[in-house]
């Protein structure tokens, strides 16, 4: 980690992704707060007339539709949640497209869902809608399908920070500014005195998630932790993030014209194809399997493929093809892949040399677990 006196990271880029949390779009007494919105949009219009093609990725729909359906904090039970969100969807939308109106800046609403991005060839679908949408100077609204997402909304948290690195996958931005109530990360969780702001991360590692803390907004439902995980995916896809306070005077434009704030989080240069970036993070993992020491080792540095021997446990239930998250014994994810065996089968095979795999499981099948083209290596 280092602290740098400019942050030219995001002065040339072609495009640019925003998330905004709902503890910024949100009044604390229900429904929206229409003075913040107004500002973001005014900066925003901002940064179309410097030619930046922009995607929002805005939270707020479930707070926004709390008082449309009586309701005087956000509920617990999933059909409420949705309702609110339905609610709130028509309402945030609304004001987006009669302030961007202003500005003479038309808008789209983009609503994916997870299963939106598990699926290739959804994904491409998705990817050439908003690559449209930005070449005709229109500026793409994204937000989650909450009204028919389950497991996204049924204690699933921090979503909207994930879907940003999404949107900028399927956008080609490149950088994502995450727009929230805190200045950024600190080196000690918010509201344990003497703690400082980080400046820049080049390195995600344990001890940087270590300082993340926990939300206290009643409002929404990510936290540093989910922010942090959203770095990481978007260094998987060569995508520089910025977390940064949304209610400082004008950030956005002092992130473009370089000026020293939030904190940045670079990555390493390495930009995977979209098929791997699709592969790490489009996808929700369906089970989780736990490797030695060597089997890490063979995947994370010498880029090759997983074999049954280093399997030393299997969680959760999925079939052939499905995504599986690789982990160490001490349950530290550091891959993701595509598994050629079922939970069942594997948990039969694990340990075992490929050599075996046909008497065991009595058919001709694949010798790898998870073959190095269907990998990614996370760390």
């Amino acid at each position: 980690m280092q602290v740098s006196p400019t942050n030219p990271v995001f002065t040339n880029v072609e495009s640019l992704v925003v998330k905004v949390g709902s503890s910024l779009v949100a009044s604390a007494t229900g429904g929206l707060d229409t003075v913040f919105i107004s500002r973001l949009v005014g900066q925003l219009a901002a940064l179309r007339e410097r030619g930046k093609n922009i995607l929002l990725v805005s939270s707020g729909a479930v707070a926004a539709g709390l008082s449309g359906l009586g309701l005087p904090q956000r509920p617990s039970e999933l059909p409420l949640i949705q309702a609110a969100a339905a609610v709130g969807q028509v309402a945030l939308m609304q004001i987006y497209r009669q302030l961007f109106k202003y500005y003479n800046l038309t808008v789209a609403q983009i609503l994916l869902t997870r299963d939106n991005l598990q699926d290739r060839r959804r994904f491409l679908h998705a990817r050439n809608t908003i690559l449209t949408l930005m070449k005709s100077g229109i500026i793409p609204i994204v937000n989650e399908n909450d009204p028919v997402a389950v497991e996204e909304l049924n204690l699933k948290l921090g979503d909207n920070d994930f879907l940003a690195v999404s949107a900028a996958q399927l956008a080609d931005a490149g950088g994502i500014v995450i727009l929230s109530d805190v200045d950024g990360l600190y080196d000690r969780p918010p509201g344990v005195s003497g703690g400082k702001l980080v400046a820049e991360v080049r390195e995600l590692t344990p001890e940087v998630f270590a300082m993340a803390g926990v939300s206290e907004s009643g409002l929404g439902s990510g936290g540093m932790l989910s922010k942090l995980n959203a770095a990481r995916a978007a260094g998987v896809a060569d995508i520089p993030l910025l977390i940064a306070n949304g209610r400082q005077e004008n950030v956005l434009l002092q992130v473009l014209d370089g000026k020293p704030v939030g904190t940045l989080f670079l990555p390493h240069g390495r930009r995977e194809s979209s098929y791997r970036q699709w592969l790490s993070f489009g996808r929700s993992p369906d089970g989780v399997v736990r490797v030695d020491a060597g089997a890490k080792k063979a995947l994370s540095e010498k880029k090759k493929s997983l074999l049954p021997i280093g399997v030393k446990e299997v969680e959760g239930e999925f079939g052939e093809g499905d995504t599986v998250a690789i982990t160490d014994l001490s349950g530290q994810e550091f891959a993701r892949g595509l598994s050629n065996f079922t939970a069942g089968e594997l948990r039969k095979i694990m340990g075992v040399n490929s050599r075996e795999l046909v008497g065991i499981l009595g058919r001709d099948c694949d010798a790898t677990v998870v073959h190095r083209d269907n990998l990614v290596v996370l760390e």
